[in-house]
C-alpha cells in the first residue's frame, strides 16, 4: 500500500525496521530523479547515498542538456528524440540552472561531407520539435564573429542550439524536492547488505547511526557501482554487463569572447566540446576511454590531456598548452555493455534489469542513461515497478518546476531584473550568481538580510556565511569540497585561504540538519 504521511526521519536518531514503498541506493541524478518522482506520487521513499549527492558521474559531465548530435550516426533515434524533447521540458522547469547555448561546428570536409551535417542538423531540429530554441543555420566563418577564434583554414561552419546545465545542482534540487514531498534522503550512508525477507527487501545502512530499513521494492541506481551493489550488496549472481567508460575534461583561462560553444570534429570521428565556463574560463572535453578499476579513483591521464589539447590546437588560432590548465576532472560512465567494439559507439541509452519472480520484492538496476533524460528514465522506472505493486499513480514531473525554477514564464533574465531591483544593495555579480544557483529560493538564503552585513562574514571570493549556512541546512553540504565544487564552482574563483577558512567554519558548526519544507 502507499505510505500514508511522511514524517521526517532525523538522520541522527537510531531508527530501525522502517517500512517504505521504495528504497533507492545511489544519490546521483537517476537515484534523485526516481526518489522525487516516487515521492510526488505519494509513495514513501528512502534514498541513501554513500558519499555526497552527485559526488561521482553526475558531477563530472560535460554540463550539457542536449540531444546528442553524434548519436544520429549510430541510429539512436529514440534516444535523440527523447533527449531533444527533454531539453525543452528542463528549460521550463529549471530556468535558473538550465539555459540555451549556441554551438558552432567548423566544417572539415575530409571528416564528414557538408550534406551529411546538414541532414543531421535537419533531423536534430525536427526530431524533438523546437519550441523555445532557434534552429540550425550555415555560417561563413571568414566573416561571422564566431569564426574569429578559429584557425583561418576553417571557412565554413554550422550553428545549432542545445543547452547548458549545472549538473550537480540538478541532482541536489531533485533531492531537495524529493525530501519536501516526504522522501527521506540520507547522505554519507552506505547500503552494506540487502536481502529478501517475508516478501520485502531488508537493507542494512551504515551511516552516522547504523539502521535497517525495509521496502516493497529496491532501486539500484549506484552508477559505476551498479554491479557491485547487485552482487556484493544484494547477493545476486545475475550476469549483467557493465561497460565503464572514462570521460575527462580540462579547464583553461577563457579562450575567446562570446557566449557560443564549439563542437570540434576529430580524425577518430569523435567530437570535443569547447564551452564558455564560469565567466573566466573555457571547458574542454570529453574523452572516451575504457576504464577498469575503482571509479572513486578516476583521474585524467597524460594521453587524454594530450588528446584534448591536440584537438583544440588543430582548430583554434590561440595555442593552449599544459601550463594553461587550471583544473581537470574525470568521471566514469556506467554504460550497458552492448558488445560494441568501438567505445564511442556503445549506447548511451538507459537499460533496466529487473530481478524478482512472482511474490518476490523486485530489484531494478539501472545501466547507462544521460543527464538530459533522467526525468524520463525515472518515469519509465516507476512504470516498471508500480504495476508489480498494483499501484496506479499519474506521472507529474513534466510540468512541476524544480526548487527555485518557478519563475514567471520561465524567464530568468526578467526574474533577475525584478530581484535586483528589490535587492539593490546586492552587488550585481553576486545577485546574478545567487539567482543562477538558487532561483526563487534566493530569498531563503538571504533570510531577513537588508544589507551586506546581514550575510555574515565573507569567507573569501564572495562566499558569505549566510550561503554556507543555507547549503548546510537545505542542501546536505558537509565539507568544503561539497560547497566549492559541487553546490557551486567557487573553487575556481576563491583565493586559496578560503578553503582553510571554510573548513574551520564548518568544523565549528553542528551538523544536525533541520529540513527545509516550504517551497
Amino acid at each position: 500500500m502507499l505510505g500514508v504521511g511522511h514524517p521526517h526521519v532525523d538522520p541522527g536518531a537510531a531508527v530501525t525496521d522502517e517500512l517504505y514503498d521504495l528504497l533507492v541506493i545511489g544519490g546521483g541524478i537517476n537515484g534523485a530523479g526516481i526518489a522525487r518522482d516516487a515521492a510526488g506520487r505519494g509513495l514513501k521513499v528512502l534514498l541513501c547515498e554513500k558519499g555526497d549527492l552527485g559526488g561521482a558521474t553526475s558531477s563530472a559531465s560535460s554540463k550539457l542538456i542536449h540531444g546528442g548530435l553524434r548519436y544520429l550516426e549510430y541510429y539512436e533515434f529514440r534516444l535523440v528524440r527523447e533527449a531533444l524533447q527533454e531539453r525543452e521540458v528542463l528549460l521550463r522547469l529549471a530556468p535558473h540552472i538550465v539555459w540555451p547555448m549556441r554551438f558552432v561546428l567548423p566544417h572539415a570536409a575530409h571528416l564528414r561531407p557538408a550534406w551529411m551535417i546538414r541532414t543531421g542538423l535537419f533531423l536534430y531540429d525536427h526530431l524533438g520539435g523546437l519550441k523555445r530554441l532557434p534552429g540550425s543555420r550555415g555560417l561563413d566563418l571568414r566573416t561571422a564573429p564566431q569564426g574569429r577564434p578559429l584557425r583561418p583554414e576553417f571557412g565554413r561552419g554550422f550553428e545549432y542550439s542545445d543547452c547548458w546545465v549545472e549538473d550537480s545542482r540538478l541532482v541536489v534540487l531533485n533531492a531537495r524536492d524529493a525530501e519536501e514531498r516526504g522522501a527521506v534522503v540520507l547522505t554519507r550512508t552506505a547500503a552494506t547488505a540487502a536481502r529478501r525477507v517475508d516478501g520485502l527487501w531488508e537493507v542494512d545502512l551504515a551511516g552516522a547511526v547504523p539502521r535497517t530499513v525495509r521496502g516493497h521494492a529496491l532501486v539500484n541506481a549506484a552508477g559505476p557501482w551498479v554491479t557491485e551493489v547487485l552482487g556484493k550488496v544484494a547477493g545476486s549472481n545475475r550476469a549483467v554487463g557493465l561497460r565503464m567508460v572514462k570521460g575527462s575534461h580540462i579547464v583553461v583561462p577563457r579562450l575567446y569572447d562570446g557566449t557560443q560553444a564549439y563542437i570540434l570534429q576529430n580524425a577518430d570521428r569523435r567530437i570535443v566540446f569547447v564551452i564558455p565556463y564560469e565567466r573566466d574560463f573555457t571547458l574542454i572535453g570529453t574523452t572516451d576511454v575504457p576504464f577498469e578499476g575503482d571509479p572513486a579513483s578516476v583521474a585524467i591521464a597524460d594521453d587524454e590531456t594530450d588528446y584534448l589539447l591536440g584537438v583544440v590546437n588543430a582548430h583554434f588560432a590561440r595555442p593552449v598548452g599544459r601550463e594553461n590548465i587550471v583544473w581537470t576532472y574525470s568521471g566514469v560512465r556506467p554504460l550497458y555493455d552492448d558488445r560494441s567494439s568501438n567505445v564511442s559507439a556503445v549506447t548511451r541509452d538507459y537499460v533496466f534489469d529487473i530481478e524478482g519472480g512472482e511474490g518476490q520484492a523486485p530489484l531494478l538496476s539501472i545501466f547507462g542513461g544521460k543527464i538530459t533524460t533522467y526525468r524520463r528514465l525515472a518515469e519509465h522506472a516507476l512504470d516498471k515497478l508500480l504495476p508489480l505493486r498494483g499501484i496506479a499513480a499519474t506521472a507529474w514531473t513534466g510540468t512541476a518546476p524544480l526548487p527555485g525554477g518557478d519563475m514567471p514564464g520561465a524567464d530568468f533574465e526578467a526574474y533577475l531584473a525584478d530581484f535586483s531591483r528589490e535587492h539593490a544593495w546586492l552587488p550585481a555579480a553576486l545577485a546574478r550568481r545567487y539567482v543562477r544557483a538558487y532561483g526563487t529560493r534566493t530569498s531563503k538564503l538571504l533570510g531577513g538580510a537588508t544589507n551586506m552585513n546581514g550575510l555574515g562574514a565573507d569567507l573569501g571570493g564572495g562566499l558569505h556565511e549566510a550561503e554556507v549556512d543555507y547549503l548546510r541546512r537545505a542542501e546536505w553540504a558537509v565539507s568544503a569540497e561539497d560547497i566549492l565544487w559541487r553546490r557551486s564552482k567557487l573553487g575556481l574563483h576563491v583565493p586559496p585561504e578560503t578553503v582553510a577558512r571554510l573548513a574551520g567554519w564548518l568544523d565549528g558548526r553542528r551538523f544536525d540538519r533541520t529540513p527545509v519544507r516550504s517551497a
